[in-house]
């Protein structure tokens, strides 16, 4: 990797140096990281399996993230909001996830939340949207550095904080802000990046919720 962040691929690709290498983080970063999302379930998803990282590889989220659909009914809000405990006990069991009790209950109990949220909103994606931060709050350039410099933001703390209250659990400041850059509430491949452009000309594009 160079001081700037980026990786030149075999394939000629300038990239975010994280999006480099595995065939699954390369087509990640290509295709997914930062576009912006609105569909509630991918959301939902997403905040899900952001918890689930937590102390591991986002690469070992990936290669289970067909076994995590399958296990939680492709993140069907009403389906895993209904599991109960004897869904827990076999997830636990299950090789195809991350067999982790605590982080297993929070996805049931995350649901009923989500359930709770879609119904007072309308959808998930205009409660999460509404803590997109405006221009004026995003850095001027966003090079290496000031990525590095930023692993969470205010905006990232204040809906971390309001999920929270809302009874959500593992959804630390900097889970938030890792969901934000997935589900391209901000645009965090740094300049340079093949994929820059094309994630603003998406956000440009984009009616929001």
């Amino acid at each position: 990797m160079t001081n700037d962040g980026l990786v030149t691929g075999d394939d000629g690709v300038v990239r975010c140096a994280w999006g480099s290498g595995d065939p699954l983080y390369r087509h990640y970063h290509d295709e997914e990281w930062g576009r912006p999302v609105t569909d509630d379930r991918r959301l939902f998803e997403k905040i899900c399996l952001e918890g689930f990282q937590s102390g591991l590889s986002w690469l070992t989220i990936l290669r289970k993230r067909e076994g995590f659909r399958a296990a939680f009914h492709d993140f069907d809000l009403d389906r895993v909001a209904a599991m109960g405990d004897a869904d827990v006990e076999r997830l636990l069991g299950d090789a195809g996830i991350v067999r982790h009790r605590g982080k297993i209950v929070s996805t049931l109990n995350n649901a009923r939340r989500a359930v709770a949220l879609r119904d007072e909103l309308g959808s998930l994606a205009t409660y999460f949207w509404g803590f997109e931060p405006t221009p004026e709050a995003r850095p001027a350039t966003l090079d290496w550095a000031t990525l590095r410099a930023m692993p969470v933001t205010d905006a990232s703390k204040a809906l971390s904080k309001d999920l929270k209250k809302r009874g959500w659990s593992f959804v630390g400041p900097t889970t938030a802000y890792a969901f934000m850059q997935a589900m391209g509430l901000v645009n965090d491949h740094v300049e340079g990046c093949h994929a820059r452009p094309l994630r603003e000309r998406d956000r440009a594009a984009l009616a929001r919720p």
